[in-house]
């Protein structure tokens, strides 16, 4: 993925979002006419957990987090994802023991260790394929701007820390569609960290139902302290995860960034053990990084991951009696 141009992330950006407005307002036509397709409707509940920003705000996490939480109630939940970087495009279950990131895609591959997990572009298909392996729930990883399959509740992610960049749709700015036609459609908004750029303030009154949330770095990272470390990450947002190290009380000698779903090359993997010898450091990186490289190299990397901790952890089983109780499972 192409790194994002700055005046995507600067709200005082006028000259870029003003020339390239025009095609913006042609994106914004294109996804609402998208929006008025009906999708298919499963005859399990689906939950959409989505964003409005190009790049990482943390879906996966959430993903995972109720994920975990479905399964301690007995569901039967399964994952559906595009499989974003993969090369399969047809929905698929996703085999531990056959496929690599380069098949189905990072993020599907994290998922499928917690949970029977689809990817596919085609959403409804994946969804009917779920459905007659035994699903009786559906958690769709990424897919708001998707109409293809109905959503009984659609949550929208939001990182509070870069909130909606410029505020333009693409490609004038960051964003898919616009904020109000995206509003609409959300059950409940999922802001992520403290709201740095004034989020809540700024959309107040058009927002659904919010609940806030932060990332907490996994306890992986307490062995590291006091080690000598090298850190790196192919992420929408790297530098979220250097600072949560840091936060964790672990200090990198050097922190490397790499575009989000990197695939990384042997002279990737040359470099980063070369760094590591001359510095007499362990390399560390995350979870989506680690499935990216053969598993030879992974030997090399400890992989320090995050995890949801809700403000108030009522609002998800909340959320979640709300999905099952509109078509129990």
């Amino acid at each position: 993925m192409i790194r994002p141009p700055r005046f995507w992330s600067d709200p005082q950006a006028r000259v870029f979002p003003w020339l390239l407005s025009p095609l913006s307002a042609l994106v914004r036509a294109c996804a609402v006419k998208r929006q008025k397709k009906a999708g298919w409707k499963a005859p399990v509940p689906v939950l959409c957990c989505g964003n409005l920003t190009t790049g990482g705000t943390g879906k996966t996490t959430v993903v995972l987090d109720l994920v975990a939480r479905l399964k301690k109630r007995s569901i039967a939940v399964h994952a559906l994802t595009r499989g974003y970087g993969g090369s399969i495009k047809t929905a698929t279950q996703v085999d531990l023991t056959r496929h690599s990131a380069r098949d189905v895609g990072d993020e599907a591959l994290l998922l499928a260790q917690v949970c029977p997990t689809w990817v596919g572009g085609d959403r409804a298909a994946s969804a009917r394929a779920a459905v007659a392996a035994g699903a009786s729930c559906l958690i769709m990883d990424d897919g708001f701007q998707n109409p293809g399959l109905h959503k009984d509740i659609s949550l929208l992610v939001v990182d509070g820390v870069v909130g909606l960049g410029n505020g333009h749709v693409l490609p004038a700015g960051p964003l898919r569609e616009s904020p109000a036609d995206a509003l609409a459609r959300a059950s409940v908004v999922l802001l992520i960290g403290s709201d740095e750029t004034d989020f809540l303030t700024q959309y107040e009154g058009v927002l659904p139902d919010v609940a806030r949330a932060d990332l907490q770095t996994g306890l992986e990272a307490q062995g590291l302290k006091g080690e000598r470390c090298i850190a790196f990450a192919g992420l929408g947002r790297p530098s979220k995860f250097f600072d949560g190290l840091r936060q964790a009380g672990v200090n990198p000698v050097q922190c490397l960034a790499f575009p989000d779903h990197y695939f990384y090359k042997d002279r990737d993997m040359t470099h980063l053990a070369t760094l590591a010898r001359q510095a007499d450091a362990q390399l560390v990186t995350t979870p989506k990084d680690t499935v990216r490289f053969p598993l030879a190299f992974r030997k090399q990397l400890r992989t320090v991951g995050v995890g949801l901790v809700w403000q108030n952890d009522s609002a998800p089983e909340a959320l979640l009696d709300q999905l099952l109780n509109q078509r129990p499972a």
